[in-house]
């Protein structure tokens, strides 16, 4: 209830700027950090990237300008009411409610979730506080690690290996409503993939190894990101990324490790800077002569433009990369199947793993 109490606040201080901006004689504005790749940086204290000094200026100096304030309020008005009702809606809903508001209603879902990004940095804090969660994820975990939740019907608390089907245990949308009470794990991998994830299950691979498997769900979920942040915090463990071999796969584990660039003003509660990338590598489709795909014009692009992102720049990326690059090949996780059901869980994973020093 106090974090809720510090977000209405901090609403209110929104409306309160203009206000003070209009008894002065001014147009009302509001600067926001740039969200581009060329305005984040490397925070050396929280080993986190974050927005840059770049800023632009939203002003009701101009139509469009003055539209968009006026949706700011208009949603600043709608979770201020969330807040004092205790009630929560969904983005999608939340963009079809915005029909009623007149010339404030939003073209597009994507510029109502930009706009609550908007207010997530302005006001420092996260939208699940304003009881604002996205659709379903159905990202799950699925390990020795017990925690315990509020339901409607009081506490309850399960392990995530015995007390669950085999899909594992659900992530829920605000996961620092969630206590981890205690573990038996030794590390935490994240599978991009479902059929990676049920065949670790399948094959025991959570209980010969003490791993906690996460499915990632492919490009993971903002709640997803957040429990492996807490779960390499509160109980030390290392976290493993297992992608596909793509530039869109690189992606996922650099949301996980780095932040997202949409998302760069949270990274500090959702990036894991300490988190592995394991695989498949480039080297791995050359090295277990793998099942390729050939990279298209797309792959090939989004591959360079890897090159000059930040989260990259390191010679193990630029290396990789550069040798993806020159095969042109691509590879998914399920590819090591044409070497068996149990090559993945046999050979390859306690190959990389002993190799990074987490077996």
């Amino acid at each position: 209830m106090e974090t809720e109490q510090k977000a209405a606040e901090r609403l209110y201080a929104i409306a309160e700027r203009w206000y003070g901006q209009l008894n002065e004689g001014q147009i009302p504005s509001i600067a926001l950090p740039t969200r581009t790749k060329q305005n984040i940086e490397y925070d050396d204290g929280s080993g986190v990237w974050k927005y840059g000094d770049r800023e632009s200026v939203r002003s009701a100096q101009t139509a469009r300008g003055a539209v968009h304030l006026l949706k700011m309020a208009y949603v600043v008005g709608f979770l201020k009411q969330q807040l004092a009702e205790n009630r929560s809606s969904t983005l999608r809903e939340m963009y079809y409610i915005s029909e009623g508001w007149k010339q404030a209603k939003f073209a597009a879902q994507d510029e109502s979730n930009k706009l609550v990004e908007d207010l997530e940095i302005l006001t420092d804090i996260q939208r699940e506080v304003y009881h604002l969660r996205p659709e379903e994820n159905g990202a799950s975990i699925f390990g020795p690690i017990r925690v315990r939740e509020q339901t409607r019907r009081g506490m309850r608390e399960l392990h995530c290996q015995d007390d669950v089907g085999e899909t594992g245990y659900q992530i829920p949308n605000n996961v620092d409503a969630l206590e981890f009470v205690d573990h038996d794990a030794n590390f935490v991998i994240a599978l991009e993939t479902g059929g990676m994830y049920a065949r670790l299950i399948e094959n025991g691979f959570d209980e010969e190894y003490g791993a906690a498997l996460v499915h990632l769900k492919g490009q993971p979920a903002r709640s997803t990101r957040r429990l492996l942040k807490r779960l390499h915090e509160e109980f030390k463990l290392p976290v493993i990324v297992f992608t596909d071999g793509d530039p869109w796969s690189y992606r996922i584990y650099a949301s996980v490790a780095y932040g997202s660039i949409k998302a760069a003003h949270m990274s500090e509660l959702l990036a894991t800077p300490q988190a592995q990338f394991l695989g498949v590598q480039p080297s791995d489709i050359r090295d277990y002569d793998l099942p390729a795909d050939h990279l298209s014009d797309q792959d090939v692009n989004a591959l360079k433009a890897e090159l000059t992102d930040p989260r990259f720049a390191t010679e193990y990326w630029r290396e990789q990369i550069g040798l993806q690059l020159e095969m042109g090949l691509k590879a998914e996780q399920q590819a090591f199947a044409s070497q068996g059901l149990d090559f993945v869980t046999r050979e390859y994973l306690p190959a990389r793993l002993s190799e990074m020093g987490v077996l």
